[in-house]
């Protein structure tokens, strides 16, 4: 199976997201994955390693990933030394966009600049 070897860091990368439901076949010519992915954010991720692999438009590779919990696109859990703007920056290229990640937690905080180690923040959809 030279594709699944071709592909084999896009699998890796699935397996440490712990995608859910996943089968890997191959056809014609054709690796064909199918998964659940947590969130949006996942989902983009691996399709960026697809993309990474394969190039933007890869012939080699069908990949049918759907997403478990569309209502976020991700769930992050704050490490020591992180800002709302880092966690912006990290998952919108915008540090900016730290006003939309406490707006979507401001049930858990009550100051953009104070939060702590070990919480789940919400990083909404834009």
């Amino acid at each position: 199976m030279a594709l699944k070897a071709k592909y084999q860091p896009v699998l890796d990368l699935g397996e440490s997201l712990s995608i859910q439901n996943g089968n890997i076949t191959e056809e014609n010519g054709v690796l064909k994955v199918k998964g659940t992915a947590n969130t949006q954010y996942e989902k983009n991720i691996l399709w960026d390693k697809i993309k990474e692999i394969g190039g933007d438009n890869p012939s080699d590779i069908i990949a049918n990933i759907t997403v478990a919990d569309e209502s976020v696109y991700h769930r992050h859990t704050v490490k020591s030394g992180e800002t709302l703007g880092k966690i912006a920056k990290h998952y919108y290229g915008d540090a900016m966009k730290y006003k939309e990640v406490f707006a979507a937690n401001t049930d858990i905080l009550k100051n953009p600049d104070l939060i702590h180690p070990d919480q789940e923040l919400i990083i909404p959809n834009l």
